[in-house]
């Protein structure tokens, strides 16, 4: 006896926020898409508190927010809008981007992660041309020439194609047979979040030091996410410490423009560096962190993933517009176009700033110091600087 199989257009495995957000923008196309999902994220309430993960949601991956009618919802739950951005490594050489000089009210949001995820699986479970398959797990993969058998744990489903959203340690990329290239840094990362003496805050900042940078994003009300680099050994020693003690590290550490805080809780994770030798294999494309994690001293990671959304729908939209066979490989590979190189060139900037900052030679932290001056006195280049990462 034939078994017959639920057949899609596409499947997208993972559902965090770009994973949910690529199943969404295929579906407005017509697409029938199943998104496969281990576990569905919890509930908001106001009274949660504030989550460590947060994101500084650029213009343009708040356009594609809007697109997918998800902004409103996080509107009404809870976000912190920016409207500058300071950079500094002495106070001689601070800079800072405003808003106004590209013509805009803000620069962007700091969300939480969970939040974003959670607004757009509301919109999934709504969407006529959305199966959500959760909890369910990927199993294999087996490619075809014209279609992807894809065994779950509880199913096996039909698909003309894999979108690949699943993280850093994407499954579906070691399925494909899809190398990687990259390394971990020297540093790790510590995420605080305080409440502070100061109200709500319309500026983030960065001071970057020899060791790593130290940063704050404002969150709503008297809060904030502080983000402190450091060497591994100097991190492990930072969480080990009672919440006093970690307090008066911070207000010795960090500039005095913080103001006294009061930490809430912290956590910390490696950094690391991986990009994918190719973003689509076959009938397999990759999107997010399973095609590229980067280093998040810009805070650039969750923007890049929206971006590789934005540009998977255009391909597929104007394949479809065009009369072509929107699945085949010749129309895929346009998505790898369009976003490995400028990703890679994003991965490698913030890896030149990285080891700028960490360089100890007098001559190099000159040099850093007046191309932060020059910037300031070069107010063409510096509104071009801020509109690229905006996305404008």
């Amino acid at each position: 006896m034939k078994i017959i199989m639920n057949q899609f257009d596409c499947v997208v495995v993972g559902a965090g926020m770009v994973g949910a957000a690529s199943a969404l923008s295929l579906a407005e196309l017509g697409l029938k898409v199943a998104v496969i999902e281990k576990k569905a994220p919890a509930a908001f309430s106001v009274e949660q508190a504030f989550d460590l993960r947060v994101s500084a949601i650029s213009l343009a991956s708040e356009q594609l927010l809007q697109q997918l009618d998800a902004w409103q919802q996080l509107k009404q739950w809870r976000m912190c809008p920016y409207k500058r951005l300071g950079v500094s490594e002495c106070e001689s050489s601070y800079t800072e981007f405003d808003a106004s000089n590209v013509g805009q009210s803000h620069l962007g949001h700091i969300i939480e992660n969970r939040l974003i995820q959670l607004s757009l699986w509301q919109k999934l479970q709504l969407h006529p041309n959305i199966t959500l398959l959760c909890p369910e797990s990927l199993i294999k993969l087996e490619q075809h020439s014209t279609e992807v058998e894809l065994t779950l744990a509880s199913q096996s489903i039909r698909t003309k194609i894999v979108v690949g959203a699943d993280g850093g340690n994407s499954y579906v990329r070691k399925l494909a047979h899809i190398g990687t290239t990259g390394w971990d840094y020297a540093q790790s990362a510590m995420l605080i979040n305080v409440r502070t003496e100061q109200p709500q805050q319309d500026i983030t900042w960065q001071q970057f030091f020899q060791t790593g940078p130290l940063a704050m994003l404002p969150m709503p009300g008297h809060s904030a996410s502080l983000v402190w680099y450091q060497a591994k050994d100097e991190i492990k020693r930072l969480s080990a410490l009672s919440q006093s003690s970690l307090e008066q590290e911070i207000m010795q550490n960090f500039p005095s423009k913080l103001g006294r805080i009061e930490v809430i809780e912290q956590a910390a994770f490696p950094l690391t560096r991986r990009h994918a030798n190719q973003y689509h294999k076959g009938r397999v494309l990759l999107l997010g962190d399973a095609a590229h994690t980067i280093n998040p001293m810009a805070g650039q990671g969750v923007n890049l993933g929206f971006k590789d959304v934005k540009a998977l729908q255009h391909v597929i939209a104007q394949a479809i517009g065009n009369g072509e066979s929107w699945h085949q490989e010749d129309v895929l590979a346009r998505y790898q176009q369009k976003r490995r190189t400028d990703n890679l060139l994003m991965m490698t900037t913030m890896d030149a700033l990285y080891l700028s900052f960490g360089h100890v030679s007098p001559l190099v932290k000159l040099a850093r110091n007046a191309g932060l001056t020059m910037v300031n006195k070069l107010p063409q280049l510096k509104n071009k600087a801020l509109a690229y990462a905006c996305g404008i």
